[in-house]
C-alpha cells in the first residue's frame, strides 16, 4: 500500500509475532478479505468494497497512494479513514493482523484524529472498538481501562489479545457444562442455568436438599446472565456477566471434600458479599480452597490454611478473598485451574503466554522438575524450552495438561493409570509433549482424577487414563482378570462420540479423588451428551434400577444453544 515509506524495515516483532515485510502485503489482504466474508455484519459499503478490492495491488507498491495523489478510479485510504476503521472493527481482526497492517503502511501507524483519543492510530482504535464489544470491558471506567492497558503492556491490541485469550479458554458468554463431584451444572448461551444430581448440601440451588435426576432451571438465577460456573464437593459457584459471584451448598470456602459439612447450608444461590467490590470473570474450586479471577487478571484465594501453603496466612474457614502475589504480581492472568491442593494460572504478557503454579507439589504436578511445594506462584520454565505457547490449562487431581497455540499437548504430574498419555504410569516432573497426539491439532483439554480428554480442531475427542465408571467413553472390554473397565495408556479416539456425528466443542469431567467420575460432551449445536457414573442423577438421565453408570453417551434433555 505505502511502499514508499521510509520507515520500512526487514521485519517487525510485536505481540511475540515476527512479521516478514516481504509477505505482509498479500497476507494482510487475504486476512481482510477472508474476515470480511466471514463477518456477521452487513456487507461493507461500496467504498469499503473498493478498499478491499484496491488492496489487491499491494504487490505493486509504486501504484498505491494511501495519502492522496491517486490516479483516477483509485481510492486513497486517507480520504475516508472512518470507513477503514469500520471495516477493521467489523471484520473482527486478530491483534496479529492489526500488527501486520501497521508494519505494512504508515497510514495505519499515524494518529487518526478520532475520539476518544486523537493520538491513537486506526489499528489501535479498531482494537479499542473490539474491546468495547466484550461484556467484561464495556462497563469499565476510563481509569480501569487505562490500568488494564498498562498492565497488558500499553496497547489496546494487547488488551484485545488478553480478552480474546480469556474467551478462548473459558467459554465466556457461551454455553458450557460442568461435571462436578456427584452433581452437574449446565449453562445455555443466554446464561440460563440448569442443575441436577446429588443435593446433599443444597448445591443444586433449588431451595431443597432433594436429589434431581433431570435438569431443572435454577429459578433464583433467572434474569441473571451467568458466564462461568465451578462445581466442588457439596458446593457450587456462579459468576454473572456483571462480575457478581453467587454460591450455594456448603457455606465455607476451604473445607476438604472428606470433612464434615459447615455450620450452615445455603440452598438458594446467595451473593458472595466479600467479592461485591471485585469484578470476577472466573472461579475455581479445589480441595481446601476456592480461587477467583478478576477481569484485570488478578487472582484471589479463600481459605488455604497457613502461610506455608499459599503466601498468606488465613484461617481454614476464612471468608475473605486474599490477593495471590509473588510471581503473579502485575502479571495479567486469563485462566485459572484448580486441582488437589494446587492452582495453575495461565498468564498473558506482552512477550507471550505462560503458566504459573502454586501449592502442593506431590507427584510433580507443579511442573518445576521437583515434588516440592511452592507457597508463591512460580513460572513453569519448561514451555520455553519446548518452544510452546500455552493457550489452555487444565488441572487434574494429581496431573496437569496444557494445549499449545500450535495444537501440541503437554502433560505432567503423576501418570497413574496412564493419565499422562505417554504409554506408561511414570511420573513426569516437567511438562512433556504427548507424542501419541503428534498428528492431532488440539484446541481443548480437560482433566480429572487420573483421566484426560483432548478435543481436536476438527471436533474429534481423544481420552486416556483410568477406565473406572466408564468415564473415558470407550467400549467396555473384559480383561484377563475379569475387569470390565481397562485403563488406556495412550490417546484413543472416543468412537462413541464420533458416532454422534456432531462437532464437540467442550469436554467436562469430574475432578475429584473421592467420587466416581462422569463426563459431558457439549456439541456445537448446543446438544449435551453424558456418560460415566450416574447413580445420583448427575448424568441428567434416570438409569434403570440395576444401573449405576452409562458407557455410551446419551443425550441430556436440554438445549444449550
Amino acid at each position: 500500500m505505502d511502499g514508499t515509506t521510509s520507515e520500512a524495515t526487514p521485519s517487525v516483532q510485536y505481540l511475540n509475532i515476527v512479521v516478514d515485510q516481504q509477505q505482509l502485503s498479500l497476507a494482510t489482504v487475504s486476512t481482510l478479505q477472508q474476515s470480511s466474508s466471514e463477518s456477521p455484519s452487513p456487507s461493507p459499503s461500496s467504498a469499503s468494497t473498493s478498499l478491499l478490492a484496491s488492496a489487491s495491488s499491494f504487490e505493486r507498491p509504486s501504484q498505491r497512494h494511501c495519502f492522496g495523489d491517486s490516479t483516477p478510479g483509485e481510492f486513497p485510504l486517507a480520504a475516508k479513514p472512518s470507513i477503514v476503521l469500520h471495516v477493521l472493527t467489523h471484520c473482527n481482526l486478530d491483534p496479529k493482523d492489526l500488527v501486520g497492517l501497521e508494519a505494512t503502511c504508515t497510514f495505519f501507524r499515524r494518529p487518526a484524529n478520532f475520539d476518544p483519543d486523537n493520538e491513537l492510530s486506526i489499528t489501535e482504535l479498531a482494537a479499542l472498538d473490539m474491546c468495547m464489544k466484550r461484556a467484561i470491558f464495556k462497563p469499565m471506567t476510563s481509569e480501569e481501562r487505562n490500568y488494564l492497558k498498562k498492565l497488558c503492556g500499553g496497547s489496546w491490541k494487547l488488551v484485545l489479545r488478553f480478552l480474546l485469550a480469556g474467551e478462548a479458554c473459558s467459554r465466556r458468554e457461551k454455553s458450557q457444562a460442568v461435571a462436578g463431584p456427584c452433581h452437574s451444572i449446565a449453562v445455555s448461551s443466554s446464561g440460563l442455568v440448569y442443575s441436577f444430581g446429588s443435593n446433599t448440601y443444597g448445591q443444586l440451588g433449588h431451595g431443597t436438599l432433594q436429589d434431581q435426576w433431570k435438569p431443572i432451571p435454577i429459578r433464583s438465577l433467572q434474569g441473571i446472565r451467568i458466564m462461568n460456573v465451578a462445581a466442588g464437593a457439596g458446593k457450587t459457584m456462579f459468576v454473572s456477566d456483571t462480575g457478581r459471584v453467587y454460591g450455594c451448598g456448603k457455606e465455607t470456602f476451604g473445607e476438604g471434600e472428606y470433612e464434615a459439612q459447615g455450620n450452615k447450608l445455603v440452598t438458594i444461590p446467595q451473593l458472595v458479599e466479600s467479592l461485591k467490590n471485585t469484578f470476577v470473570v472466573q472461579t475455581a474450586i479445589g480441595n481446601f480452597f476456592t480461587a477467583v479471577l478478576s477481569r484485570e487478571g488478578n487472582v484471589y484465594t479463600f481459605s488455604w490454611g497457613d502461610d506455608a501453603r499459599l503466601c498468606h496466612q488465613t484461617d481454614p474457614n476464612n471468608q475473605e478473598p486474599h490477593l495471590l502475589t509473588g510471581g503473579l504480581e502485575n502479571v495479567p492472568v486469563v485462566q485459572i485451574a484448580a486441582g488437589y491442593c494446587y492452582l495453575l494460572a495461565l498468564a498473558c504478557q506482552p512477550d507471550g503466554m505462560s503458566v504459573y503454579s502454586v501449592g502442593c507439589g506431590l507427584g510433580g504436578k507443579l511442573g518445576h522438575g521437583t515434588r516440592t511445594d511452592e507457597k508463591y506462584p512460580k513460572l513453569i520454565e519448561q514451555f520455553k524450552a519446548l518452544n510452546l505457547q500455552p493457550m489452555v490449562v487444565a488441572a487434574g487431581a494429581w496431573h496437569a495438561a496444557v494445549v499449545g497455540k500450535d495444537g501440541r499437548v503437554c502433560t505432567w504430574g503423576w501418570g497413574r493409570y496412564g493419565c499422562l498419555g505417554h504409554g506408561n504410569e511414570d511420573y513426569e516432573l516437567l511438562p512433556k509433549v504427548v507424542e501419541g497426539l503428534s498428528k492431532v491439532k488440539a484446541v481443548h483439554v480437560a482433566t480429572g482424577d487420573y483421566t484426560t480428554f483432548i478435543v481436536s480442531e476438527d471436533g474429534d475427542v481423544y481420552s486416556f487414563g483410568c477406565g473406572e465408571s466408564s468415564s473415558l467413553g470407550h467400549a467396555a472390554v473384559v480383561d484377563g482378570e475379569g475387569n470390565r473397565h481397562t485403563n488406556v495408556l495412550v490417546p484413543q479416539v472416543v468412537a462413541s462420540l464420533k458416532q454422534v456425528q456432531e462437532r464437540v466443542v467442550q469436554i467436562s469431567l469430574t475432578n475429584s479423588i473421592y467420587w466416581n467420575a462422569h463426563t459431558f460432551a457439549l456439541m456445537e449445536s448446543g446438544k449435551l451428551y453424558a456418560f460415566g457414573s450416574g447413580d445420583k442423577g448427575q448424568l441428567g438421565v434416570e438409569l434403570a434400577s440395576d444401573q449405576t453408570e452409562r458407557g455410551d453417551p446419551e443425550k441430556v434433555g436440554i438445549d444449550l444453544c
